[in-house]
């Protein structure tokens, strides 16, 4: 049997189809999943060998080459002082190339990152208390929500400070 859509839900189904969307890459640090703007990311690789620099802060674990580029890793879980879910350190891990206009640094995560669009709607701004003033104003985002799921919205280019960025501009 066809049922028949009133004028109303036709519309609600066009709104819904007309709204703005954000396409995240999605990861988890630690038990709670952070999502990246995907123009944000250049590629995702499993991590390649990963050569350890000194005069470094700890959460950058070295560099590494990924195609042809030699750029710095950075680990989240240890930026934000997150305990890790999967401490094996013989685990594969993958690297999310991020390039920025004047750097490009690498960020590990442990579990293999997904592609998501979120509606714009189901993104909360962040209260002004949960951001880390010791690391750089305002790098969350937002928090998406996606059902049951809670996604931290970051914005990888205010992870970093301006001290930590000129450590990694090519010399």
């Amino acid at each position: 049997m066809n049922k028949k859509q009133n004028p109303e839900e036709i519309t609600e189904q066009k709104d819904v189809a007309m709204e703005a969307t954000v396409h995240l890459i999605v990861f988890k640090l630690g038990s709670e999943e952070y999502g990246i703007r995907i123009e944000q990311v250049k590629e995702v690789t499993i991590t390649p060998e990963i050569t350890r620099m000194p005069k470094t802060p700890d959460f950058i674990k070295g560099v590494a080459n990924i195609r042809g580029d030699i750029i710095a890793i950075m680990d989240l879980e240890e930026r934000f002082r997150i305990r890790s879910s999967h401490p094996d350190p013989d685990m594969t891990t993958y690297t999310l190339a991020i390039e920025a206009k004047d750097y490009t640094i690498g960020i590990i995560v442990r579990d293999m990152p997904q592609s998501l669009t979120i509606p714009v709607s189901k993104i909360d701004k962040t209260p002004a208390f949960i951001q880390d003033l010791n690391i750089n104003d305002n790098y969350i985002e937002g928090i998406g929500k996606l059902g049951s799921r809670l996604i931290i919205v970051l914005d990888i280019f205010k992870i970093l400070t301006h001290d930590e960025i000129q450590m990694l501009k090519p010399v």
